[in-house]
């Protein structure tokens, strides 16, 4: 029978639920009912096919106390099963099943429970959606899959395996028979939810300690990483060094292009110059040609007007001979004592002129033999002497620039060979490692465990022999790569390439464990690099990185990507390289385009493709490793790969040795050349020093002869005044004798001769002209030519000065040559050289410095944050110890005080003994009045007395715990019938007092008739 305030109605299976079976009932119910719930209050449920039921339901409930009463069998235990289980319980819960397809009806496919849940007041949950009540539909299949249907989403869920909520049959049974007091504390912890604020405060103390180890260990990482961090400042501040050069380079670039120009423009002005002079000599030329023109007019005219004159004079000849016949016997025969008187005179001087013709010959005979020979042959002397000096000053010449060339050759070959030796030394090292590396492979075709190193077994059977004398707390794990397997093995390259160091890596689980590792390692690593050795507390599973780690649909992460046995192995690389963050994209632009796009993958920082290349949102780093070292599947693949290596880096010694012989071998032979080359213009200079002194000597011994040879010359010209003036005597002779002939001779003749010098004169002045013409032609050539090489250097000097600005547009004043600038610029790129070899790529030093800086500010803020909310937290932690101590003994004096209450109403005394210490829960009932019994246990009582006891105890619970609705299961287990109306009596009592809200519903079943009791 299901029975309410406003009526009754009756069911097939006996089961009703009973609100009054008394006056105290009805008067409870009254009370209870103006007041009514509102939030999370059980409205009414439904079963079909659930236990042993087909079909029970729906019940609507009461507004608050509710007694669900019928046989055993009827559907009582059932309906707050379902309750339990509708409301997200788990079967094992309920004790009454171990598994939810437990509960559905042999021989059905499913079971299905409706709940009705109050959704009024200011509390509701989404009344836009849900209107005034959620109904929860939970459908249980055969194989235990249970599925819930709501309107729209499913709603805050009950505490249902709260044992105060929910007080199954089972429960109330162990409870009743349990005689430990710890499990009386423990429900009654449980019951107040003390018992989860307890496990919630230990369990963030032990995160806190497991924060504070961390903490440690990033601290001590962190010196580590400040170290790395200063190391790679230190090498980018060198690069501003590399940077000062640099400019300096351009610097100098920019001056040599200045200086070509500067030396160009030196090399046109002198052209310039010299072709502005001869076009003024052109001038000159022009005047020369036109005065000799003019000349030849001149003289043609003179000589036409001669021809015209000798024309007349020889038509007056004609018409004068015969008269001149007669004319010339007078004179003849007139003349002839003249001639003779003339003759004797003439006879005489002629004498005096072939004495002085006899003594110039002797003044000059002796100027020949005195200096003649002598001179020519000291001129000569002179001339070689110059010549073999000119010739000397050149040699010296030619051998200091070939000196220079051979110097610069070996100084060029000497940086050369310089370099090739440490290329040489870089092969070498090369080569030592790949045999040393094929050797590791070669003893890891038997163990594996000798790729990580030829000493790594001996480290390992160490670290076993130490483990078993019990020197360790806990054994070392490691190397890491040997821990881990691959699920794919063509990303081998890009987890080798992801963990670096760590592959080699041990990691230990306290400090002095750390200690001894490192003591072991030393006896094995004395000269050579050690493994890196991290500590961090060992877990025996693995860390939680569900919210953190990237989870793309298409591509692993590395963690995904790895199968690791051992659970420090996983929490070691997950806390020093984040495996769960980084993704493995074998595809380098796939890589690009998911982690350099608009949305990278959430909690995702880098991918790695299967070359190893490292992608991050904003930048990609290529690798120039291209082969594995530690997870290569294939090892006898690898160890062929190695020795074909070897074997070209063999050859490739074999070549730079040959090369480096020959660059020696240049460097001997200039050397030689070059010392020949000093030797040669050594004895030039001894020779030059020599003929200069002997030049010096000639030319004092010639200014000699040339004195002695002036004052022959002074009286070679006084003997040649003295015939000039017996000439001057003669002439007057001659010229009678000649007058006296004029008349007897024909003027034709003068005429003639007159004729035949002005054509000499004309042809005289035609080849003067033709020559001055040649001259000027040649001169125009000449101006031609310089011209043309004008233009030729102007256009290379435009086109210089075009890309010096080009290079440097502010043109500067250059002082240096180009030559010494070329010479410093090679300097200066063989230092920049140099320096970029020992320093490295720029970029690489530049990234490793933004990943140290990056990891030192990471892991640094980290522990700042880490120490700053442990500090927090502490003073958190102790107000909340400091508070729930404080709620912990207020709710036990306010349980103590409901029990005592309870008891009292019928007279019982109970007392509650709390030992919060101790975790202990002591009661004590005497069930007589007053002093009439003792205060005796609960297991001294009879089963009716320790239920009624029981129900006090769990009101009172009731009393200091929050829950929308309470249900109890066969609350009067073994209880008489005068119990049980006692137990009703108090309780509706109790339960509608001012303690309860009208928000809250409780359900009690019982196996007694209410009415007819």
């Amino acid at each position: 029978m299901f029975k309410n305030g406003k009526g009754s109605e009756y069911f097939p299976n006996a089961l009703y639920i009973l609100y009054t079976a008394q006056d105290l009932l009805l008067h409870l119910c009254f009370v209870l009912l103006q007041t009514v719930g509102e939030v999370g209050i059980v409205e009414s449920i439904s079963l079909k096919n659930f236990m042993c039921h087909s079909l029970l339901g729906p019940f609507a409930f009461g507004s608050n106390v509710n007694f669900v009463v019928g046989n055993n069998g009827s559907g009582k235990s059932a309906v707050l099963t379902a309750l339990m289980v509708g409301l997200g319980g788990k079967a094992t819960t309920t004790n009454r099943g171990s598994s939810l397809k437990g509960f559905v009806k042999e021989g059905e496919s499913s079971a299905d429970v409706s709940i009705t849940l109050r959704n009024k007041g200011r509390d509701a949950y989404k009344p836009e959606v849900f209107g005034q009540a959620i109904i929860v539909d939970l459908k249980i299949t055969r194989e235990g899959m249970r599925t819930y249907k709501l309107k729209s989403k499913i709603g805050n869920t009950v505490a249902v395996d709260n044992p105060v909520s929910m007080l199954t049959q089972e429960m109330s049974k162990h409870f009743l028979h349990s005689k430990g007091e710890g499990d009386k504390y423990r429900f009654f912890m449980k019951a107040t939810q003390l018992e989860q604020m307890k496990e919630d405060y230990t369990y963030i103390i032990t995160t806190k300690n497991v924060t504070l180890d961390t903490v440690e260990k990033h601290e001590e990482c962190l010196e580590g990483l400040k170290r790395k961090y200063l190391e790679k400042e230190d090498r980018v501040k060198s690069l501003a060094s590399l940077d000062d050069m640099h400019s300096k380079l351009e610097e100098l670039k920019n001056q040599m292009a200045w200086a070509l120009v500067s030396e160009m423009e030196k090399e046109v002005k002198p052209m310039r110059e010299k072709l502005q002079s001869e076009e003024r000599s052109t001038i000159k030329y022009d005047q020369k040609v036109d005065e000799w023109k003019a000349k030849v007019v001149e003289a043609e005219k003179k000589y036409k007007g001669i021809r015209e004159q000798l024309e007349a004079i020889t038509v007056r000849v004609q018409q004068l001979e015969p008269q001149s016949a007669e004319l010339k016997n007078e004179a003849q025969s007139r003349s002839k004592a003249s001639v003779h008187r003339f003759k004797t005179n003439l006879r005489d001087l002629e004498k005096d002129k072939d004495q002085l013709s006899r003594r110039i010959n002797e003044l000059k005979l002796s100027i020949s033999q005195t200096s003649g020979a002598e001179t020519q042959v000291r001129v000569e002397r002179m001339e070689k002497l110059q010549t073999d000096l000119d010739t000397l000053n050149f040699q010296d010449s030619t051998l200091g620039q070939q000196m220079e060339q051979f110097q610069q050759a070996v100084s060029r070959a000497k940086d050369e060979l310089e370099k090739m030796i440490r290329e040489e030394e870089d092969l070498k090292r090369s080569m030592e490692a790949i045999r040393r590396k094929l050797q590791t492979m070669e003893g890891s075709r038997s163990d594996r465990l000798r790729r990580f190193g030829e000493k790594m077994p001996a480290l390992l059977a160490a670290i076993e022999d130490a483990d078993r004398k019990g020197q360790f707390r806990k054994k070392p794990v490691g190397p890491l790569g040997y821990c881990i397997r691959l699920k794919d093995h063509e990303q081998a390259l890009a987890v080798e390439k992801c963990l670096g160091s760590l592959m080699v890596a041990f990691t230990c689980d306290n400090h002095e464990d750390e200690k001894l590792l490192q003591g072991l390692m030393r006896g094995y690593y004395q000269g050579g690099r050690r493994p890196q050795i991290i500590t961090c507390q060992f877990f025996n599973r693995v860390h939680d990185t569900s919210r953190r780690a990237v989870n793309h649909p298409d591509y692993p992460s590395v963690l995904q990507s790895l199968e690791i046995e051992d659970p420090v192995v996983a929490n070691c690389l997950i806390d020093q390289r984040g495996i769960e963050t980084i993704l493995l994209i074998k595809s380098p632009a796939e890589a690009r385009r998911v982690m350099q796009g608009r949305q990278p993958p959430r909690n995702c920082y880098q991918a790695f493709t299967k070359e190893g290349d490292q992608c991050y949102n904003n930048r990609y780093y290529s690798n120039d490793q291209r082969r594995c070292d530690y997870l290569s599947r294939d090892v006898e693949e690898e160890i062929r790969q190695l020795q074909e290596e070897m074997r070209n880096k063999e050859a490739h010694l074999d070549r730079f040795s040959q090369q480096k012989q020959r660059v020696e071998e240049d460097i001997r032979n200039n050397n030689s050349l070059l010392k020949r080359a000093y030797d040669d213009r050594k004895r030039a200079k001894v020779k030059h020093t020599h003929f200069l002194r002997y030049y010096e000597e000639a030319r004092r011994k010639m200014a000699q002869l040339k004195a002695s040879w002036e004052e022959v010359e002074q009286r070679y010209r006084q003997h040649k005044d003295s015939i000039s003036t017996v000439a001057e005597e003669a002439e007057p002779i001659k010229v009678s004798k000649a007058n006296r002939w004029r008349y007897i001779s024909p003027s034709p003749l003068f005429s003639q001769e007159e004729l035949s010098k002005s054509d000499q004169d004309v042809e005289k002045s035609k080849h003067h002209k033709k020559h001055y013409e040649d001259k000027r032609k040649v001169h125009i050539n000449t101006i031609q030519a310089l011209k043309a090489s004008l233009d030729l250097k102007e256009q290379e000097l435009t086109a210089s000065v075009v890309k010096a600005t080009e290079i440097c547009p502010e043109r500067s004043e250059v002082r240096r040559t180009a030559r010494s600038l070329d010479s410093e610029i090679s300097r200066l790129k063989l230092k920049i050289s140099t320096q970029q070899d020992q320093q490295g790529d720029r970029e690489e030093v530049i990234r490793q410095y933004q990943e140290a800086l990056v990891n030192y500010s990471n892991i640094n803020q980290q522990v700042k944050c880490l120490k700053r909310f442990i500090q927090v937290l502490c003073k958190i932690m102790d107000d909340r110890h400091r508070v729930y101590t404080e709620l912990r003994r207020f709710l036990s004096v306010r349980c103590k005080m409901y029990f005592d209450s309870m008891l009292s109403q019928r007279g019982y005394i109970g007392k509650m003994m709390f030992e919060h210490k101790n975790e202990t829960l002591s009661i004590s009932v005497q069930p007589g009045v007053g002093d009439k019994a003792a205060l005796s246990d609960m297991r001294s009582l009879s089963g009716g007395e320790r239920s009624f006891s029981t129900v006090c105890f769990v009101l009172s619970l009731w009393a200091i715990a929050e829950a929308p609705f309470r249900a109890l299961d066969e609350f009067d287990v073994y209880m008489s019938h005068k119990y049980i109306f006692i137990t009703i009596s108090n309780s509706s009592l109790f339960l509608r007092g001012d303690l309860w809200a009208p928000s809250q519903r409780f359900l009690l079943s019982s196996t007694v008739d209410l009415i007819s009791s």
